[in-house]
């Protein structure tokens, strides 16, 4: 018995104790709670019960110069369906007519809708997709719906919403206007004016301190936001929507006869460098085409004969040969270490001038003019070229410039070769724009510009930042050097490789160019097709370029022919749709003739005639003008004026008659 009650108070000297460690291991956990870890499961209640929401900011609009909507921001809506939500009496007394409904809004049969809400209902579906990408409009509609109408809690309609980016024009300079968006991996990524410029677009979110209430509710805790969001600026760009859509459908037309690869044209303002239209279209594997890169930004390419420009600018400054020195094309074959250079007509052209070489683009000639004056010193040829800054990016607005590539004499890319095939476009790297920039420099008589897309951020009517025009070089050549190249590019139109583009009723000047691209493989050798100039000839206003990648070598691949009309309509619309300007003159001045024939016609119509007017010598026209008034029906023979008239003058006045006239 002892020894048991021994153990019965071992027992509760061992429960005392545990209770003991307990009751200090409670204190030091409410002190540590309390002094330690207070602030943190304060912090943590806090955030449970109250949070700040995100106010997102209204993101800005991207307007064409001329006010276009481009790019802007809309509500996007989801509308999905709490099967269990409303109860049976409303479900069976609203599902038809809400079925009838959304078909009528959305196109497919009642019965399918009538279907589909039963079949959720039975399963139970608190989710179910009823439609998605709804305008505001159409959400609006569908809200007011039978049973829909009753709201969340006793109709089961679901609303998400969302804000999606629109493009109001279309595909229409997609590329260009751009997107920003977030990747798989949760990092922002972005192309175009949208990235550029997503700064000044987003504007900044605003803040809203909330408290949770019962059922997941929110409310907010004051009146006033923590943060109140500011709504982003409006991008003004360069863009002019009138020149985009004529520069887009001339490339695509010509992409889709020729069943080429992929395009572009830009045509930019000569004197501001302001880009009026950029098109870059490329072609999918079922032969649509779609923007989805910016070719005329990006695309670093061997220019091909479109060079050579560089080569007269080059020539005529340093005074080493003129528009009329004589090269002899020998035989449309010369050879340089080993290597041909051969001109597209086969046997050459003779002994022609350097003038005429580069309006037939002939390779030999040029190459000849660059080889024989330069090949001492090709440091001297290839300055000109650093010094209008081609062999730097143009650093432009909008990300992802294309590198240009010129090489230098003395570097590891720099071989016997290099020069001679400079002189006519290879061996060297220029995107098209960086191409465009060059010929509008020779446009804008020698001051060279930096191509701009956007060139004013506005806040309303207020002006954020404006972008004025840069000038990289304010004189790339000689006045002389360059009224010299202007006849040359203006001749290349009227009689040289681009002759079939000349009209008598607008000037044009440029360059045509055929550049063979990957021909180190000749397996996938193709031909790139291109024209660069700037219209009207005389006093250019725009400059354009068009390039042409992998046309169907079995319809053409020349300049001339793929890329050359896609400049020519661009040219013909934008310079005949420009509202005339020419002054009449002497506007005031009488024509003695004139007046004389007026005169005798108002007498004659002004009289209360009742008998045949004399006719003989006035004009058909006004003849007939006359008698028509009197209600007498005419019959002419000849142009010019009155000569006989069937009824003779005096004779009474007969409604209904008909009256012949001689003319003559």
């Amino acid at each position: 018995m002892a020894v048991e009650d021994k153990h019965i108070s071992y027992r509760i000297y061992l429960v005392a104790f545990l209770l003991f460690i307990l009751a200090i291991a409670i204190a030091v956990k409410l002190t540590n709670i309390q002094w330690v870890e207070g602030d943190y499961y304060t912090k943590l209640a806090k955030e449970r019960t109250v949070k700040n929401f995100v106010i997102p900011a209204n993101k800005g609009n991207i307007y064409s110069a001329d006010g276009s909507l481009l790019a802007t921001s809309i509500p996007n809506y989801k509308i999905r369906f709490d099967a269990i939500a409303p109860k049976k009496v409303d479900f069976d007394a609203n599902l038809q007519s809400l079925s009838d409904s959304l078909s009528i809004l959305l196109g497919k049969p009642s019965q399918f809708y009538k279907t589909e809400f039963l079949k959720a209902r039975s399963h139970k579906n608190r989710y179910y997709l009823v439609a998605r990408n709804l305008s505001y409009t159409e959400y609006m509609r569908i809200k007011r719906f039978p049973l829909f109408n009753k709201g969340p809690y006793k109709g089961g309609i679901i609303t998400e919403q969302q804000t999606v980016r629109e493009h109001p024009i279309g595909l229409v300079a997609e590329r260009t206007i751009g997107y920003e968006r977030i990747r798989p991996n949760g990092k922002p990524d972005g192309k175009g004016i949208e990235w550029a410029f997503k700064d000044y677009l987003n504007g900044k979110d605003g803040k809203r301190l909330m408290q949770k209430m019962a059922q997941g509710q929110w409310k907010p805790l004051r009146d006033e936001n923590e943060v109140e969001p500011q709504d982003g600026y409006d991008i003004i760009s360069t863009l002019d929507v009138y020149i985009q859509d004529i520069a887009h459908h001339a490339l695509l037309k010509q992409l889709q006869y020729y069943e080429a690869d992929h395009g572009c044209v830009v045509v930019m303002e000569t004197n501001t460098g302001h880009v009026k239209a950029i098109s870059n279209l490329g072609r999918d594997s079922q032969g649509n085409y779609s923007e989805t890169v910016n070719y005329a930004v990006a695309e670093s390419h061997e220019p091909g004969s479109t060079f050579k420009l560089m080569d007269m600018l080059a020539l005529f400054e340093d005074k080493l040969a003129d528009t009329n020195t004589v090269f002899d094309s020998r035989g449309g074959e010369v050879i340089y270490h080993n290597r041909k250079v051969r001109d597209s007509k086969k046997g050459g052209y003779g002994k022609i001038s350097l003038a005429r070489g580069f309006e037939l683009s002939s390779n030999t000639v040029l190459v000849q003019a660059v080889y024989d004056n330069y090949k001492n010193n090709p440091k001297k040829f290839v300055n000109h070229i650093n010094r209008m800054k081609l062999n730097e990016p143009l650093g432009l607005q909008i990300k992802g410039e294309g590198k240009p590539i010129i090489p230098q004499p003395g570097a590891k890319n720099w071989y016997g070769t290099t020069l001679p095939w400079m002189a006519y476009g290879y061996g060297v790297s220029m995107t098209p724009l960086q191409t465009l920039t060059l010929y509008n420099a020779v446009a804008n008589n020698g001051e060279m510009v930096k191509p701009l897309f956007v060139k004013e951020v506005k806040e309303w009517n207020k002006t954020i930042k404006k972008f004025d025009k840069e000038v990289i070089n304010p004189k790339i050549a000689s006045q002389e050097t360059i009224d010299k190249v202007k006849v040359v590019l203006e001749n290349v139109v009227k009689r040289g490789t681009g002759s079939k583009l000349y009209s008598k009723d607008f000037s044009m000047a440029g360059k045509t160019g055929t550049a063979q691209v990957g021909y180190a493989d000749r397996a996938n050798l193709y031909y790139a097709s291109s024209f660069v100039g700037y219209f009207p000839a005389d006093n250019p206003k725009y400059s354009c370029i068009v390039v042409v990648h992998k046309p169907s070598a079995s319809k053409g691949y020349y300049g001339a022919d793929v890329s050359g009309p896609v400049f020519k309509r661009i040219a013909q619309k934008v310079y005949t749709d420009v509202p005339s300007t020419n002054e009449i003159k002497n506007i005031d001045k009488h024509n003695l003739l004139q007046d004389k024939n007026y005169e005798l016609f108002y007498t004659q119509a002004s009289s209360e005639l009742r008998t045949v007017p004399n006719l003989r010598g006035m004009p058909g026209m006004d003849a007939v003008a006359l008698l028509e008034n009197l209600n007498i029906k005419v019959k002419l023979v000849g142009i010019g004026k009155v000569k006989k008239q069937s009824i003779q003058p005096g004779e009474p006045l007969l409604k209904n008659s008909t009256i012949t006239l001689e003319l003559s």
